[in-house]
C-alpha cells in the first residue's frame, strides 16, 4: 500500500517561512506529477502548486513568488518552500501524487499538515 506523509507545518508569524516535505513509501514504481492542496476553513481545497516528474512547475497567483515547488525523485520526497507566510495562507496542506505501482497508476493523498500564520 502507498502512504504519503506530510511534515513540516506548524505555526508561524506574518512574513515567516515554513519548509514541508511529503515523503511517498509503499510499493512504488515511479512518481509521476506530485501536488501541494490547502484547505482553509470554510473554504474549499485549492490547488497551490505542482510539479511534474520533469520538474515543470505550477503555482497558483495567490502564492507565486512567495512559494517554490520541488523534489527529490530518488527519495520520493516533495517539498514546499514558502517564504513571506501572509495570514491568509492558514490552512491544511496536503500532499498528493500520481504514483505507478505494479499494475496501475492510482492518485494519493496524504494525511495533510497544519500551517498557521499569526499577526
Amino acid at each position: 500500500q502507498v502512504q504519503l506523509v506530510e511534515s513540516g507545518g506548524g505555526l508561524v508569524q506574518a512574513g515567516g517561512s515554513l519548509r514541508l516535505s511529503c515523503v511517498a513509501s509503499g510499493l512504488i514504481f515511479s512518481v509521476n506529477s506530485m501536488y501541494w492542496y490547502r484547505q482553509a476553513p470554510g473554504k474549499q481545497r485549492e490547488l497551490v502548486a505542482s510539479i511534474t516528474s520533469v520538474d515543470s512547475t505550477y503555482y497558483a497567483d495567490s502564492v507565486k513568488g512567495r512559494f517554490t515547488i520541488s523534489r527529490d525523485n530518488a527519495k520520493n520526497t516533495v517539498y514546499l518552500q514558502m517564504d513571506s507566510l501572509r495570514l491568509e495562507d492558514t490552512a491544511v496542506y496536503y500532499c498528493n501524487a500520481d504514483i505507478r505501482g505494479p499494475y496501475t497508476m492510482n492518485n494519493y493523498w496524504g494525511q495533510g499538515t497544519q500551517v498557521t500564520v499569526s499577526s
